[in-house]
């Protein structure tokens, strides 16, 4: 570039490095050690638990500094493309839940694949049904959502997780047919770099639509050690203004369910608040080079 431009966006850090329920009390010594390191806030899994519960973890962040985002997933008993009706139904119940968690924290949006549930596949290819009743089921949710002013991003994932939404391109024509001025587009650098023959133009293609980011190298592990095609990203998220959330998400073995859900069967970084430190650092150092803008 010519000349940098002044686009600020946050740096955040997925708690799933460490734990599927963030409102342990113990975890608090590693949130303040996460704020110590520069982040902006942090990315809440809500997987269960209760708005009380995330009430008063959101307080606690709040006191540190520390804003928030959330994420969420469907499974097979609350798949929103289920056949079964009951299934969709609890899909939507879930939906608000998570929604009722979030705003109780204080999150500013709710991402992940709500559309739909994670390593359930039919065999086949997405057919107009499922996505008919995907659209159903998450326009009941936008809606449900819009009350509590929370927006909802939606996470393309690749292949082998999810056969609903794939890329950036699926999830722009998603919405275009949700039609909800509260839901946008969660890019994820990892699942991109499987699915995206060009993540750059990707990128671009989604624009304003593009509302939230993680920020994942190929092998799961620290930001910028691995085959992402970081410049292409960093070049094009310049591009288009973009002012939301960076994010680092990264898995290890420390949670054995989720480590076996990712498909994690060997240790990709040397110490968790290392891979935090290290990624932060790689975010801004590549955020201000192309912009000379940084963290609000």
């Amino acid at each position: 570039m010519n000349q940098a431009r002044q686009v600020s966006v946050r740096y955040g850090m997925n708690l799933l490095l460490w734990t599927d329920d963030p409102t342990q009390e113990s975890l608090l010594p590693l949130y303040e050690r996460l704020a110590a390191m520069g982040f902006d806030g942090l990315e809440l899994p809500i997987f269960s638990g209760t708005p009380e519960a995330y009430s008063t973890l959101g307080r606690r962040l709040g006191d540190l500094g520390l804003a928030c985002t959330a994420v969420a997933v469907c499974n097979g008993l609350d798949d929103p493309i289920s056949p079964d009706p009951e299934v969709r139904e609890a899909a939507l119940a879930g939906l608000r839940l998570a929604i009722d968690c979030a705003e109780a924290a204080g999150a500013e949006l709710l991402g992940g694949p709500l559309y739909a549930a994670i390593g359930h596949f039919s065999g086949d290819m997405p057919n107009e049904e499922e996505w008919a009743r995907s659209l159903e089921v998450l326009g009941a949710a936008a809606d449900y959502a819009a009350r509590a002013d929370l927006s909802l991003v939606l996470e393309f994932l690749n292949r082998f997780e999810i056969y609903l939404l794939n890329t950036a391109e699926d999830t722009t024509r998603y919405l275009r047919e949700l039609d909800r001025a509260n839901v946008g587009v969660h890019y994820d650098t990892f699942h991109a770099h499987i699915e995206e023959k060009d993540p750059g133009l990707a990128i671009r293609e989604a624009g304003s639509a593009l509302r939230h980011v993680h920020i994942a190298e190929n092998d799961r592990g620290t930001p910028g050690t691995g085959q992402v095609r970081w410049k292409d990203s960093f070049d094009a998220l310049a591009a288009i203004d973009y002012g939301g959330w960076l994010t680092i998400e990264a898995f290890g073995s420390a949670l054995p369910s989720l480590a076996a859900a990712t498909k994690i069967w060997r240790r990709t970084f040397e110490d968790e608040e290392r891979l935090a430190r290290d990624g932060l650092a790689f975010m801004k150092d590549a955020w201000e080079r192309r912009t000379g803008g940084g963290s609000e």
